[in-house]
């Protein structure tokens, strides 16, 4: 590969020059001389015209689809040749140097500035323009016309970077010996479009945040945000505890989350409709010891094909209502307890999208942050208040239902139930063979009241959204609690338990499916990415999650014999 040793124009330049106030019009083309390591030289042509681009789009250097590039508002195409096997009678020069020539307009304001230049101002038209296009070829570029293409697309479409002139206002102003001392520059954000400052910290990392944010105000207004993180590969801890600090900035536009939109509102309504007509499902299904024998054949048998009339399911609907009642009521007191803990905090949550599930009646809802958190406690606390909230009342149901069950005067709300049902996990077997005993359970159906099946589905639903992975409820808990870091290592471990079925029994397959399709991604840095939670909360998220494993993990059947529970045969 050459190297760029100088520029010059070339000696058939086809100049014309108007005398204008600040402004010359110039007609020609500029050659670059490549050096190469062999000593040899390559002449490269730049054929340059004047186009009105945006701002943004100015400040960019390379090349578009037609292999020209815009460098400071204009609009250049590159050619080269070799000076060494250079035929033509100018010494190693082109001689359609006025063919090839394109007209190029430039002002003094626009080479160091890059303005905008006059529209309305004629040009002088060029000598001669040639019919056959100028054989064209990038200047020593490292990267295939297609990558190129991809770079410049990615740029025009992406989202908009930190402007450099602010970077350079902030570095001046906002940072210095007091506060954080700047050495290095990062790109910060998922697409590269922030900056990260790397640096030494010079006092308490929570007041030099806050001065820093006070002052970033002062400077920008509201064009940016600034987070402290974690420095990424720091070789160790700050000298004064904790990890070492590094502060990223973002456009506010970039950072923030979008409104939601119509579109959004209504999928959510009609994934709404569709979670209560599941939660319906499962109140009739629940009553399969009424059913008739066609409609239950379709339940149970794998084969069938033919829904049955569903005139036949039209007497159910009724006693199905208050099973549905109660899954519906779990799923909103969970987002209840998402905006009460929202609320003091100052976060805004979108609407929740509700997901359907025929075996639960519904798989939870999908709640997005739609402002940017301060820290990590305001992460945990709203994340933790929605299970906690689920579970509180799916709990009260569960043990309503088995106090319920146990007397036999409410017979006639009963429903049977197939007893292998309770194998389904180990916490909420045991705790229903403690309360209905050896006798109520060692069968095969199991007379229960409906507050049970709507409890148990409950504290199910809750305990798959606490698992620590992606961008669930126990994802965010888990990330806000211990880390990104923390969260990878326990987002493996569930995938792998999913995977071989290990938690949730024939239900690991869907729900990985569900979080890999729509909430593997973890959740966004908060502003203040690196103050502790604090012991209490780290506590309370460990023992939800020992709790989430135990509603998950199946009753193995060596044990479900020895308690009883359901009719088991061991070989």
């Amino acid at each position: 590969m050459g190297t760029l040793t100088s520029c010059s124009f070339t000696s058939t330049l086809n100049l014309g020059f108007r005398l204008r106030p600040n402004r010359i019009d110039l007609a020609g083309r500029f050659r670059l001389h490549d050096r190469r390591n062999d000593g040899s030289r390559k002449n490269s042509y730049i054929l340059c015209s004047r186009e009105l681009l945006s701002k943004k789009r100015r400040r960019i250097i390379g090349l578009d689809s037609d292999n020209k590039s815009f460098i400071g508002g204009f609009e250049c195409s590159a050619s080269g040749r070799d000076d060494n096997n250079d035929s033509s009678g100018n010494g190693g020069e082109d001689s359609d140097v006025s063919k090839d020539s394109i007209l190029a307009t430039i002002s003094p304001e626009e080479t160091t500035a890059g303005g905008e230049a006059d529209s309305d101002k004629p040009v002088p038209p060029p000598a001669s323009i040639s019919s056959r296009p100028p054989s064209i070829s990038p200047i020593g570029s490292a990267y295939s016309n297609f990558q190129v293409d991809s770079f410049k697309l990615m740029e025009l479409l992406g989202p908009e970077k930190v402007d450099p002139a602010d970077v350079k206002l902030i570095k001046d102003h906002l940072f210095g010996y007091s506060t954080f001392w700047v050495t290095k520059e990062e790109p910060f954000g998922d697409l590269g479009e922030g900056i990260l400052f790397l640096g030494n910290l010079r006092g308490n990392r929570e007041d030099v945040f806050a001065k820093l944010q006070s002052q970033l105000a002062e400077i920008m207004g509201d064009k940016y945000n600034l987070f402290m993180v974690e420095e990424p590969n720091s070789e160790g801890p700050d000298p004064r505890g904790g990890p070492r600090v590094s502060f990223g900035m973002l456009r506010k536009e970039v950072s923030e989350p979008g409104p939601t939109t119509l579109w959004q509102y209504v999928i959510a309504f009609l994934l709404f409709v569709l979670t209560i007509g599941s939660s319906v499902e499962l109140g009739i299904a629940s009553q399969i010891n009424h059913l008739p024998p066609e409609v239950v054949k379709y339940f149970t048998d794998p084969n069938a094909i033919e829904p049955p009339d569903m005139q036949l399911l039209y007497p159910f609907v009724e006693a199905a209502l208050p099973l549905a009642y109660g899954v519906l009521g779990v799923q909103l007191f969970h987002e209840v307890g998402h905006f009460l803990a929202a609320l003091p905090k100052k976060v805004k949550l979108s609407i929740p999208f509700f997901i359907p599930n025929i075996t639960l009646g519904s798989f939870g809802a999908i709640t997005q942050f739609k402002s940017i958190l301060p820290d990590r406690k305001t992460k945990v606390d709203i994340s933790l208040a929605g299970p906690f909230a689920g579970a509180a009342l799916s709990l009260s149901m569960f043990a309503v239902g088995l106090l319920l069950s146990s007397k036999p005067d409410a017979a006639a709300d009963m429903v049977q139930v197939p007893s292998m049902l309770f194998q389904g996990s180990l916490l909420l077997g045991l705790i229903s063979r403690a309360t209905l005993g050896y006798a109520a359970m060692h069968g095969a159906t199991v007379s229960i009241h409906p507050l049970v099946i709507a409890g148990w589905c409950g504290l199910t639903t809750s305990a798959f959204n606490m698992l620590p992975v992606g961008c669930l409820d126990g994802g965010r808990v888990v990330q806000g609690a211990f880390g990104k870091d923390a969260l990878v290592g326990f987002g493996l471990t569930t995938y792998s338990l999913l995977g071989f079925g290990v938690l949730g029994g024939p239900l690991s397959l869907p729900w990985g499916l569900y979080v890999l399709i729509c909430q593997r991604t973890p959740e966004k840095p908060c502003l203040n990415d690196v103050t502790e939670v604090g012991t209490w909360r780290r506590t309370a998220v460990t023992v939800a999650i020992f709790l989430v494993v135990l509603i998950l993990l199946p009753v193995w059947d060596e044990l479900a014999e020895e308690l009883g529970i359901g009719l088991v045969t061991i070989f």
